[in-house]
């Protein structure tokens, strides 16, 4: 399976006996923040955070709680909907909101952490394939809080950092982790066998990572779990396809009409033309005459 597609990461990392794994995988992420390592996790129903009908079918997001009460968004999108920043504010809000209880004050509201997986490059102002985010005075630079973090990781710029050996997976445990999720690339038809071997070879001497590729094996030789793993790698595809039909639609369609406006344009030109040079030989005749 493509750890890249939703349903097979939240297989991996979102379910309660691979617990351990889900909080080394995110103290690897989050450890650039510099904040405190988690210890425990509790995982929350995406449907607790549904904003509206028919969002769960969408969403395939991990969403936990820390033991200090810290709450984690992942999520992962396999192809590109040019919307990720919009989207990543609109469901740390929904979070964020939805701690308030009755009776609670607004001091209580803990942090809410967005992380975004990206099987694409997005953002255009920097090579490198984690990125982190605060709020900021504009001009001192201090930070306003720490109530909201945002993450993005784009895989493609991570596969490109590997290809030109400027990754240390043994050194480096969020490269270690990200690297597992881009041995499958099933959007391009890529397997790489370097990583794999590396990342079994670390695996001997880092047991999470041992335990992540043997329930991954074990996931993907489920039969009924490949099956709906294939379903919703389908779902996601077809999405895409049918956006691109109506893109290339809407471009046809623009097109036509360009062409016509240019042709009846045209036309109408050269009628004026013809009117107006049949005027300016009357003036012209009667002028001598």
């Amino acid at each position: 399976m493509d750890l890249k597609v939703d349903y097979a990461f939240k297989q991996l990392f979102g379910t309660e006996k691979n617990k351990q794994i889900t909080v080394v995988f995110l103290n690897a992420i989050l450890q650039k923040t510099n904040r405190n390592s988690i210890k425990d996790i509790i995982f929350i129903n995406v449907e607790e955070v549904e904003e509206y009908d028919g969002d769960k079918q969408s969403r395939l997001d991990i969403i936990v709680e820390t033991e200090t009460g810290e709450r984690i968004n992942v999520e992962i999108q396999f192809t590109d909907q040019h919307n990720m920043i919009n989207r990543s504010i609109y469901y740390w809000s929904g979070i964020y909101r939805r701690q308030m209880k009755k009776s609670m004050a607004y001091k209580e509201l803990r942090p809410v952490i967005a992380i975004n997986i990206m099987n694409f490059n997005y953002l255009m102002q920097t090579d490198r394939f984690h990125t982190t985010y605060h709020l900021y005075e504009d001009e001192e630079k201090f930070k306003l809080t720490e109530l909201m973090e945002f993450h993005f990781i784009e895989m493609p710029k991570l596969i490109q950092a590997w290809k030109k050996e400027q990754l240390d997976p043994w050194n480096d445990i969020l490269a270690r982790w990200l690297l597992l999720l881009g041995i499958v690339d099933r959007k391009n038809k890529k397997v790489y066998d370097d990583i794999f071997q590396k990342l079994e070879e670390i695996a001997m001497n880092d047991k999470s990572l041992e335990s992540a590729f043997k329930n991954w094996e074990e996931l993907s030789m489920n039969d009924k779990e490949y099956a709906a793993y294939e379903a919703r790698l389908k779902y996601i595809l077809d999405e895409e396809a049918a956006k691109r039909e109506m893109e290339l639609r809407l471009k046809e369609g623009l097109e036509e009409g360009r062409k016509r406006i240019m042709k009846e344009g045209l036309e109408q030109g050269l009628e004026q033309g013809l009117q107006q040079g049949i005027k300016q030989g009357l003036y012209e005749g009667l002028e001598k005459v």
